[in-house]
């Protein structure tokens, strides 16, 4: 379980009441546990990289991401760590979800809390990352922050960078739903099958006193 440490750097306003909607999401593949403050002199990572840069997980109040990675990239400017802290992402991808009859197309968090820093690990670093506004720790085993491994950076990436934004599903087997495109537009069904590799939902229509199944896409339906 992740150990999250309050950041006495956030004011009273910024604080939020409460945890967001979002329940933040651990990248479980890629990370154990958040990492304690570092002692005054931290413990070297693993260098996976030949020029000693890595990509590290830091975690910080969901819904509050943008905001980091901007206190973040203002740090990095004036206290010139350009040379040791390179990239601050965010990561999302785009949806498509179905609302009132209406598709839109909405920027989704991949792992809500968590942002991900490419750096050159040492205590001037981890200090200017450690004590931005917002963040509540790094991630890792025990009180060494723990570096992601090139595979697991990479899939993060790509998924970033995928072309066909993927389709919000809002239902789940034995619910009802509206169909909103096709013949039997207006028709209330419910869910019987979801295939999520065809992006496909049989849905349970009455039909002429008859249940009868009808096979949709995603897009083609909306929660009741």
């Amino acid at each position: 379980m992740l150990m999250v440490e309050v950041d006495e750097q956030f004011s009273d306003e910024e604080l939020p009441a409460k945890e967001a909607e979002d329940t933040p999401v651990e990248p479980a593949a890629l990370v154990e546990n958040e990492t304690e403050p570092m002692a005054e002199t931290p413990e070297a990572a693993p260098v996976l990289a030949e020029d000693g840069r890595n990509w590290y997980v830091i975690h910080c109040y969901s819904g509050y991401e943008n905001k980091v990675r901007h206190n973040l990239e203002q740090r990095i400017e004036s206290m010139g760590m350009k040379d040791k802290i390179f990239d601050v992402v965010v990561p999302t991808e785009e949806e498509i979800e179905v609302k009132e009859g209406k598709r839109r197309t909405v920027e989704r968090r991949v792992f809500p809390g968590y942002i991900l820093v490419q750096m050159f690990m040492n205590e001037e670093s981890w200090y200017v990352v450690r004590n931005t506004p917002g963040v509540t720790g790094f991630v890792g085993m025990g009180n060494t922050p723990t570096p992601l491994r090139p595979e697991e950076v990479s899939q993060i990436l790509k998924r970033m960078e995928a072309e066909a934004p993927k389709v919000k599903v809002t239902f789940k087997p034995g619910q009802k739903v509206r169909i909103v495109d096709g013949p039997f537009n207006d028709f209330i069904g419910t869910v019987d099958k979801i295939d999520m590799d065809r992006t496909k939902v049989r849905v349970m229509v009455s039909f002429f006193g008859r249940e009868t199944p009808v096979e949709l896409d995603f897009l083609q339906v909306e929660k009741v």
